[in-house]
């Protein structure tokens, strides 16, 4: 035993010493909060260019109906098609040429002529466009009022109430769904990534010949072992610093916001002085939003989630590093794992497609709850199913069958490991794997 905590403490003081670690830990929450600021910021800021569509209208009744957008300008003309068409092939100019036809209404078909291919938000508006002018032209010619037909617009909104022993109380299905795909790419990634860590480092220690000096001190499963819960540990510490981060961060950009929001206040009743009254609505309505936004985030209850995700972590990271180990063990270099990955990854590979359709659609149904009871899924599959709430007796089973799964896979992957580890030179296949995994002694 303290052999084993000799190499687990190896393992975990050089890895966390590395300059590496420190960077990534620290400034990964940082980046991924400065990534999407800047998403936003160019989603923001990246205006489309403005364009004037020549419309050649032969119907007679589209060209006064287009009204211009932010980023699209109408301009009805009578010169020829032909002629048009020359002066953008010539390049004079860079605009779009929109021929609508007499039998547009019949036909639902216009031409759309440009030199270069635009983008899929301005063919959208000009169908959008094009569509209500026509709808609005059938209805009046059915006898139909536009403005009384678009004055009704039923606006439903489903407030969803959880009945539980403690009475009602407000069910986040959006805000539920979010979490599902964070943990599901979270931990479908950190499986692998601490993983591989454990295989490349057996194989660079296999290569060096390091590993004969120190099976010599140690016995192989020892060896292993420490590797496996070094590396775990390095994991977990990695994710408790990656959460305080962001709790910090979190906590001062709300702060933040507090603090703006009497200036908001004052914007809104100076807005509503000089008797802006759609403005101030406006404003109303994405303040509402917005604090029914935090109230959902509020509602989360984050000791049970993240408790769980830690648990499913090391328990999935436990099982996975030890099928990990064997794989490097029994291979010379990095090259030769290829063959042993696909078997191992397709579990989590599997789940995890299904986490983004049918795992979320239906979170009770059968299949959902399978993966979250098979050893190699429910790291993905349970993760899933926790914001949507999951029975006690479910979840405590699920764990038992993962803490199951992974003795038996450890026992396993040793009986492996103690026979690759030393050897050279030949290359291993699932046959020679099951001989391995045979020998006794």
């Amino acid at each position: 035993m303290n052999k084993i905590v000799l190499i687990i403490q190896r393992e975990y003081l050089s890895r966390v010493k590395k300059k590496s670690f420190l960077v990534t830990t620290f400034l990964v929450p940082f980046l991924f909060i400065a990534m999407y600021a800047l998403i936003f910021y160019v989603a923001l800021n990246n205006r489309e260019p403005i364009t004037t569509v020549y419309v050649v209208d032969q119907s007679g009744f589209v060209a006064n109906k287009l009204e211009d957008t932010e980023h699209l300008l109408f301009l009805s003309t009578d010169e020829s098609i032909a002629s048009l068409k020359k002066k953008m092939e010539r390049g004079e100019t860079s605009s779009l040429l929109l021929v609508v036809p007499a039998g547009v209404a019949t036909s639902q078909t216009v031409e759309l002529y440009d030199t270069e291919k635009k983008g899929i938000g301005t063919i959208n508006t000009l169908e959008s466009k094009l569509n209500d002018i026509l709808r609005a032209k059938a209805l009046a010619d059915a006898g139909i009022d536009i403005n009384t037909l678009n004055g009704i617009k039923p606006a439903v909104s489903i407030k969803s109430k959880e009945l539980t022993v403690d009475g009602e109380k407000d069910s986040h299905v959006g805000t539920a769904i979010g979490i599902s795909f964070g943990l599901s790419i979270l931990i479908y990634i950190s499986l692998f990534l601490y993983g591989n860590q454990v295989m490349r480092g057996i194989i660079e220690e296999k290569s060096n010949r390091i590993i004969e000096v120190v099976i010599s001190s140690v016995k192989p499963f020892q060896l292993m072992m420490g590797k496996i819960i070094g590396v775990g540990l390095v994991g977990v510490t990695q994710f408790v610093l990656w959460i305080i981060l962001s709790v910090s961060f979190m906590a001062a950009t709300s702060a933040v916001m507090i603090n703006s929001k009497p200036e908001m206040h004052t914007s809104v009743k100076m807005q509503d002085g000089v008797g802006n009254g759609e403005v101030k609505q406006n404003n109303q309505e994405r303040q509402s939003k917005m604090e029914a936004i935090v109230q959902q985030i509020k509602a989360i209850d984050y000791p049970y989630v993240l408790g769980c995700f830690l648990i499913y972590f090391i328990g999935g990271y436990l099982l996975y590093s030890a099928l990990f180990a064997m794989v490097g063990s029994a291979v010379d270099s990095e090259t030769e794992t290829q063959q042993f990955m696909l078997p191992i990854i397709m579990p989590l590979l599997f789940t995890y497609m299904l986490s983004f359709s049918v795992l979320i659609n239906n979170p009770h149904g059968s299949l959902a709850f399978w993966l979250s009871m098979v050893p190699f899924t429910s790291p993905i599959g349970m993760l899933v199913r926790i914001p949507f709430g999951v029975p006690v007796w479910q979840l405590l089973l699920s764990i038992a069958l993962l803490v199951i799964g992974f003795l038996l896979t450890t026992y396993a992957a040793a009986r492996v490991y103690r026979v690759g580890i030393l050897m050279y030179g030949k290359k291993a296949s699932y046959k020679e794997l099951f001989k391995w995994f045979r020998y006794k002694g």
